[in-house]
């Protein structure tokens, strides 16, 4: 008996009726949104072949879409790769046997996750111009790295910690059982499994970073959203250039979706074979206590 018998009764013929009728209705609803859209934009003009040619142009990319995306990606990448850090230090942090790191790690952590996004990144700026850190034209680009590592590093560090309490219990024991201590138990260990089966939200906090760069158009950093609209006022262009800069947008993270998905799959074949061999490797050593 399959797991889906198990767990509910397969629908009878009146609800996939039933449900056949609501997706048509959705379907209706959605076809017909778009269809008010279109509509709307065609009448304010916004959708008239002089309003896209100058998208066609080489100027338009290299100018501006190519060059905001690469100020994108140069923000994104360097704030991923320090939240990255911070949050597997903090979340380690707030698994440490000593009550004094789990609490400082803990304030840090839930302060940093409930201010947004936008308040730091004002608040950089002024910290950075006032004690003359940074050189001016590269504020801009601190202050986003700096929000965008803090909040995120945050909210990776809360999972990391969920990940590893999320681990059975045996796993702790056997790293005890074959003479690692809890540190080393909880790093070579636990911390490994844990990203394993948080990697799905890690890829979506990725996905976050990615999205939150835009906010940097506020402080005056020159990434794919403002240099989009540089390029609509330009040419009269503004609400194209907005749908232009989304596509990007959706096709970046559809990207980076996929690839770490196919990551997170990999990783987690590789670790089923391992436990499927019955010698899991911690450090060299079989879990068994076989070395390997």
């Amino acid at each position: 008996m399959s797991e889906h018998d198990v767990l509910f009764d397969a629908p009878g013929p009146r609800t996939i009726r039933r449900f056949r009728i609501i997706n048509i209705i959705a379907l209706l609803l959605i076809v017909g949104i778009i269809a008010w859209v279109v509509v709307g934009l065609r009448n304010q003009g916004q959708i008239t072949t002089s309003k896209w040619e100058p998208f066609l142009t080489g100027e338009a990319w290299t100018s501006y879409y190519i060059p905001g995306v690469l100020a994108t990606f140069r923000a994104a990448g360097v704030s991923i790769v320090l939240a990255l850090v911070f949050g597997i230090v903090f979340g380690l942090g707030r698994l440490s046997q000593l009550r004094l790191v789990r609490a400082v790690c803990s304030v840090v952590v839930e302060f940093f996750r409930a201010v947004p996004v936008l308040l730091m990144m004002l608040f950089s700026v002024r910290f950075y111009s006032y004690y003359d850190l940074v050189d001016p034209p590269q504020l801009p680009l601190y202050s986003v790295v700096t929000a965008l590592t803090l909040y995120n590093g945050a909210v990776i560090a809360e999972l990391v910690r969920s990940g590893v309490h999320s681990l059975a219990k045996g796993q702790r024991e056997a790293g005890l059982a074959i003479g690692l201590t809890y540190g080393q138990t909880l790093r070579s260990v636990l911390l490994p499994q844990a990203l394993v089966a948080m990697a799905p939200s890690i890829v979506s906090q990725m996905v976050v970073i990615v999205k939150d760069s835009a906010l940097g158009y506020i402080i005056g950093y020159s990434e794919l959203l403002r240099q989009g609209n540089q390029f609509g006022v330009a040419q009269q262009t503004v609400f194209p250039s907005y749908i232009v800069s989304a596509a990007i947008f959706i096709v970046i993270n559809a990207i980076l979706a996929f690839a770490a998905h196919s990551l997170a799959r990999r990783l987690r074949s590789r670790t089923g074979a391992a436990i499927a061999a019955g010698t899991p490797q911690v450090g060299g050593v079989g879990v068994g206590g076989q070395t390997t």
